[in-house]
């Protein structure tokens, strides 16, 4: 299988002097394709950076992240956002969705900016949706969803351009427990369908547990569960 995300040696500092915090200390990961990842950390540790950096969103001091086998060190922002844009998924804690479209124009929104036909993007829009049980919703604004609702709505907009990698910040952790447990079934099944690499964080360990492996952020370091 093909390795799609690795994080080499990865080192991330806030502030200078006495008052810098080390975040990222030397992270080294590797994902490969079709393998879902469980990222815990407690509160504070930096998980929310370790994702950013890995999904080409912030930039590391030192060390590398190479996505389908391409270091991104060197790369133009430009050339980051369009291998972000064409590779990577990412879903937040909060759904993020544009309030005044609909669930299917959410979808379609991230496909349109990389210029696929209109026509083609709200096929594929509706087939993710569907594939979270959100067919009969598709024409619904955000603020007629549920919280699960929208939740499935921002997971099918990260899945929309076909990436090989999704990274996940506490998707479900603003649901309760049964809606947190569904959504993530939802997204576990379309995942492994597509055969995506996956690193999704989450404090919830019955989630964690359903994952191919677990591993854990601790002192600026990653190491497994």
């Amino acid at each position: 299988m093909s390795e799609i995300l690795r994080l080499d040696a990865l080192a991330k500092t806030y502030g200078a002097g006495d008052a810098a915090l080390h975040v990222l200390r030397g992270v080294n990961l590797s994902l490969v394709e079709g393998e879902i990842v469980a990222l815990i950390a407690p509160s504070g540790a930096g998980k929310s950076t370790l994702l950013h950096v890995a999904g080409l969103l912030d930039n590391a001091e030192r060390g590398d992240v190479f996505v389908n086998g391409q270091s991104t060190r060197r790369l133009s922002d430009a050339e980051r956002t369009s291998l972000r844009r064409d590779m990577i998924g990412f879903v937040y804690q909060s759904h993020h969705l544009l309030m005044e479209f609909t669930a299917l124009e959410n979808v379609v929104m991230p496909q349109m900016i990389a210029m696929v036909p209109q026509a083609k993007a709200e096929a594929r829009a509706v087939q993710l949706l569907e594939a979270f049980g959100l067919g009969h919703r598709i024409q619904h604004l955000p603020g007629k969803l549920s919280g699960g609702e929208r939740q499935r709505v921002a997971i099918a907009r990260a899945l929309a351009n076909s990436p090989k990698l999704l990274l996940a910040d506490e998707p479900t952790g603003n649901l309760d427990v049964a809606t947190a447990q569904r959504v993530f079934e939802e997204l576990l099944r379309v995942v492994r369908a597509q055969k995506l690499a996956a690193l999704i964080a989450t404090h919830n360990p019955e989630i964690a547990a359903q994952m191919d492996r677990r591993v854990v952020l601790r002192g600026g370091l990653l190491n497994a569960a």
